[in-house]
């Protein structure tokens, strides 16, 4: 049996004009991911498509031949927590047809954002549609296929999970099904009130996702610097260094035990200096630089 990965594998949301292979993995290269996280429909509408057989192929193979993990991010819209029927279905149907392409793409994890109850003095009723509707879909998934995992939001509107105590009621609502994991947006964690900036902060809070969750549940870190302060419930992110979060708790984020291995995406501006590339480049080479005893050449 090989050894787990102990180093996290820093990448990007990365872009794929011209096919998810020719241009995605070419991205992917140009800015030195290690780590990569796609989008494989419209993010911000509700047609599935089936994908492009042979761009699937050579992006599987490309991302097996460079050791790079990958992973899916659904589409915004989607809402198991919606009070319209209609967003429930149709969000349903996106998680599984993402699930099953994140299978057929060998990818580690699809991500979802937590949604909201929308509607006041709705919030019991969100968690038993996330019991009621979304819990067949992962029973019904392939046990070897991507874990699914839950994107706390920034807090904003009647948020099932913004802060990561709100994480326990969420799990318990999907029975901690074992293919439900984390994905640990800083941005989303720092609008929605954790204190990533104070010392000891981050590792506070990467402590308590592992008391409320359990631990090996966090599967992605989306590693975003943020425009907005502390509990700001504003979704904006820039560039590390260049926000509110500052470069030292992204140290703090990689010296953390619960990160070995586990794959960092940044999804921070990718313009910078009239280099498309620029930003994530520069964002994956700071990353890397923090890892405590990175070895020889990672950095």
């Amino acid at each position: 049996m090989s050894t787990p990965l102990r180093v996290p594998p820093i990448g990007a949301h990365i872009q794929i004009k011209g096919g998810l292979a020719k241009g995605g993995l070419a991205y992917a290269d140009a800015v030195g991911a290690a780590a990569v996280q796609v989008f494989v429909g419209n993010p911000r509408g509700w047609k599935l498509t089936p994908g492009d057989p042979a761009q699937d192929a050579l992006f599987t193979a490309g991302c097996t031949e460079r050791g790079v993990p990958s992973f899916i991010h659904t589409p915004f819209l989607v809402n198991v927590g919606s009070p319209t029927e209609a967003t429930v279905e149709q969000s349903i149907a996106s998680i599984a047809h993402n699930l099953a392409r994140g299978a057929q793409l060998g990818c580690q994890g699809v991500v979802v954002h937590a949604g909201s109850a929308v509607g006041e003095d709705r919030y019991a009723d969100a968690l038993r549609q996330l019991h009621e509707r979304l819990l067949p879909v992962l029973e019904a998934a392939d046990p070897a296929g991507p874990r699914l995992l839950i994107e706390p939001t920034a807090g904003g509107g009647k948020a099932l999970a913004a802060t990561v105590e709100e994480l326990g009621p969420y799990f318990a609502a999907l029975e901690d099904h074992p293919l439900v994991g984390v994905c640990f947006d800083t941005c989303h964690i720092w609008a929605a009130g954790h204190d990533l900036a104070t010392p000891g902060g981050m590792t506070a809070t990467l402590d308590l996702v592992a008391a409320t969750v359990g631990p090996g549940r966090l599967g992605l870190v989306h590693a975003n610097d943020s425009l907005d302060g502390c509990g700001s419930k504003r979704d904006r992110h820039t560039t590390i260094g260049e926000g509110s979060i500052g470069v030292t708790p992204f140290a703090e984020l990689l010296a953390h035990p619960s990160m070995a291995g586990v794959p960092v995406v940044v999804e921070t501006p990718s313009e910078k200096d009239g280099d498309p590339c620029g930003g994530h480049a520069a964002d994956i080479k700071l990353l890397n630089s923090l890892i405590p005893d990175a070895p020889a050449g990672v950095a």
